[in-house]
């Protein structure tokens, strides 16, 4: 599965993580409120995106907008933030999105969905809905194209999937392709590779008291895959969630989507936002896929 090109990078990308003490989530509530309380505010991106609240149907979220500097948009890209559905925001990802809408020609709009544990489930998902269903309506009035994509990193990439299953549950056909960048696909811990993030805290705090977390609402790893658009699924050979989108990988392509699974050798989970040229190469392929549906 590992790209041929790929393997001139591989020295460079294990010297890097040979070089870099791994990161730790929160076991605890008190220990996210101590990583919460140390944040810095995200670098401002230049020139600084819109900031809109959007809503449909009595349900209001906050969105970023980020538009090409130089030229009308050929598409629009959803972009939901990672952060174990705890941490992050639409901020976080300000730079990233500025170099996207730029680099490709198309408006990038970051959702501020609401954060674990003060909000769980259903709350992120909802708010996730809401923003594609508002660019799905008003795409075309608002930035002048109907092609409209999802792009999903960590956490981000679980509420991408499960916001392509609510917008097909509802006859919406409007996203034309998606990009999930190493998600968590079973919180249930009944798969064994979600039985490798059993204890993770953020479990608890995104399900909640949900006593079935086999809900595909949560857990997509269980749902009804048909009928979703093409989907470019990116996840490094290091990364704990590589078993996880192998099965997320085949339960898409068993319900007949089109789906790229591409995994990068000496990658470790986050590996995209990593100065590394692995994550340069994930992030050209990822830019060349949505070229392909969006340019």
């Amino acid at each position: 599965m590992v790209d041929p090109r790929l393997l001139p990078l591989v020295e460079d990308s294990r010297a890097f993580y040979a070089n870099r003490t791994p990161g730790r989530g929160p076991g605890s509530l008190v220990e996210l409120r101590a990583i919460r309380a140390q944040l810095v505010a995200p670098t401002a991106s230049q020139p600084p995106p819109a900031e809109e609240l959007v809503s449909v149907d009595g349900r209001t979220v906050a969105l970023r907008i980020h538009t090409p500097a130089d030229r009308p948009p050929t598409g629009v890209i959803l972009e939901i933030h990672g952060g174990g559905f705890y941490l992050g925001s639409a901020a976080s990802s300000d730079i990233r999105n500025r170099a996207l809408a730029d680099a490709l020609g198309v408006t990038v709009a970051s959702v501020d969905y609401r954060l674990a544990p003060e909000h769980p489930w259903p709350a992120a998902p909802e708010d996730c809905e809401t923003a594609a269903l508002w660019l799905a309506e008003h795409a075309e009035d608002r930035f002048g194209t109907s092609k409209v994509a999802i792009v999903g990193f960590s956490a981000g990439a679980t509420l991408a999937i499960n916001t392509l299953l609510r917008l097909r549950d509802q006859g919406v056909s409007a996203v034309d392709t998606a990009v999930l960048q190493f998600g968590t696909y079973d919180l249930s811990a009944q798969t064994p590779a979600g039985r490798l993030i059993a204890d993770e805290y953020f479990l608890e705090a995104y399900a909640g008291s949900v006593p079935d977390r086999t809900r595909p609402d949560l857990s997509p790893i269980y749902a009804d895959l048909k009928n979703l658009p093409p989907v470019l699924m990116i996840v490094g050979d290091r990364d704990i969630l590589l078993q996880d989108n192998l099965a997320m990988a085949a339960g898409l392509s068993a319900d007949g989507v089109d789906v790229d699974l591409r995994v990068y050798p000496e990658a470790a989970h986050g590996f995209t936002g990593h100065p590394t040229p692995m994550a340069g190469a994930a992030l050209a392929d990822i830019g060349a896929w949505l070229s392909g549906y969006l340019g």
